[in-house]
């Protein structure tokens, strides 16, 4: 036999045992919460032409430089795993005619996403997002809307955090403001990191977000988007703050939070956790008003978020729901149809544990407990003639028999 074991690929890994049920926890319950919120939700292809992502990610980005899992398929088409998940979303905006109808739509998404970066921890080439996007709406109150979501979310999970807040402008202030910072750097332009020395040349302000220590030092003294806000942008914030304010919802300002992606404008935010080491960003998000028209729909209002998932499983606190787990066996084969038939019915409201081999009563107990089971049921000698069968509370050590009918 070949030693040569099939392994998973580096940077991707099986979800199972623990973080399988953590996983599953938190899809449900994250679900839940965005139901609540008025998001339905959305499935769409892992693979997309690649395209897609150049026009709404940005050539300028990592992404699209350097990470995306892209080739040509058997048919000539230039495809990719999808990197991230909004773009995906806004095309099925777009394709289903959703921006000619003038439609809202709020949806909420879930799934694997893909870049080749180097693998660490909470940070893997497959990894799986939880993201929800707005179209329609370009009131602020909906960005508070988004921000108070993502609050429930995380209250629910018990996982802390510190939300961060800026604004980007739009394309009546970003110009000015970009004059002004790349009048900032002139005089040490040449000092900046290779990777900000090709931003400066292809979307400036991702230079803010750099995490060069030499590049934050050269970048502390940088004018600030927020005051260089028009009048408009200017409003919003300050009415996006008092809303906040007003919920009791605690924020930090951060001139220097652009986002990722070039695709945002006015409201951006992060939510951050020094749960899991270093301060790291768990979600973020904000407002892009102008991508469902770059992506050749109809100029539509549009806001979002993602969370990885990945990050957050270490942070989750499964809150203990007391149900029953029933075990349940048989003492004589003759009587496993007729347990396999209440198991059955049981299991539309029930987790039942079923062994399909006769054992004694002493060896049903000790497999119950291994199973952590709650109720022991046991179908025994004479107890299809009565139609009845043997339970027992393992908690409190009641038995008695009854009416299968009653079970």
């Amino acid at each position: 036999m070949s030693d040569n074991k099939i392994q998973s690929l580096r940077g991707m890994k099986d979800i199972v045992d623990d973080d399988s049920v953590l996983y599953s926890y938190f899809i449900k319950h994250a679900s839940r919460i965005s139901s609540n919120y008025g998001f339905s939700y959305i499935q769409t292809p892992i693979l997309e032409e690649t395209s897609l992502f150049k026009r709404s990610v940005g050539n300028s980005s990592d992404i699209v430089n350097k990470e995306m899992y892209q080739f040509i398929d058997k048919g000539s088409n230039d495809v990719c795993l999808r990197p991230e998940g909004t773009a995906g979303v806004v095309r099925a905006f777009i394709q289903d005619k959703k921006d000619r109808a003038g439609k809202v739509c709020k949806w909420y998404y879930h799934g694997s996403m893909f870049r080749y970066e180097r693998p660490q921890k909470g940070r893997l080439r497959q990894f799986h997002q939880f993201g929800a996007e707005v179209f329609g709406l370009s009131s602020v109150y909906e960005d508070a809307n988004i921000i108070m979501m993502l609050k429930s979310i995380f209250d629910f999970f018990g996982i802390k955090y510190t939300l961060l807040l800026n604004s980007l402008g739009c394309s009546s202030c970003m110009p000015e403001y970009k004059i002004n910072l790349k009048y900032h750097l002139k005089d040490f332009k040449d000092k900046l990191c290779e990777d900000c020395q090709i931003r400066s040349k292809t979307n400036l302000i991702r230079i803010l977000d750099c995490k060069n220590d030499t590049c934050k030092s050269l970048l502390k003294d940088a004018p600030t988007i927020t005051n260089n806000l028009c009048s408009s942008c200017d409003v919003d914030f300050k009415k996006l703050k008092e809303i906040l304010d007003f919920n009791n919802i605690s924020y930090k300002i951060d001139s220097n939070l652009v986002r990722g992606l070039d695709y945002y404008s006015k409201t951006t935010f992060e939510f951050i956790s020094n749960e899991i080491g270093a301060q790291s960003a768990i979600a973020g998000g904000g407002r892009y008003d102008k991508l469902v028209e770059f992506l050749g729909g109809r100029q539509t209002p549009a806001i979002g978020f993602a969370i990885g998932i990945e990050r957050l499983l270490e942070l989750i606190k499964i809150k203990e729901n007391k149900k029953d787990t029933i075990y349940m066996g048989v003492l004589d084969e003759i009587f496993l149809n007729t347990l396999v038939k209440i198991a059955s019915k049981k299991r539309s409201n029930t987790k039942v544990v079923l062994e399909y081999i006769p054992r004694t009563h002493n060896k049903h107990f000790k497999l119950a407990q291994k199973a952590n089971a709650s109720i022991i049921a046991l179908l025994g000698s004479n107890d299809l003639e009565k139609q009845t069968i043997y339970i027992k509370n393992l908690s409190n050590n009641e038995e008695k028999t009854i009416n299968i009918e009653d079970f």
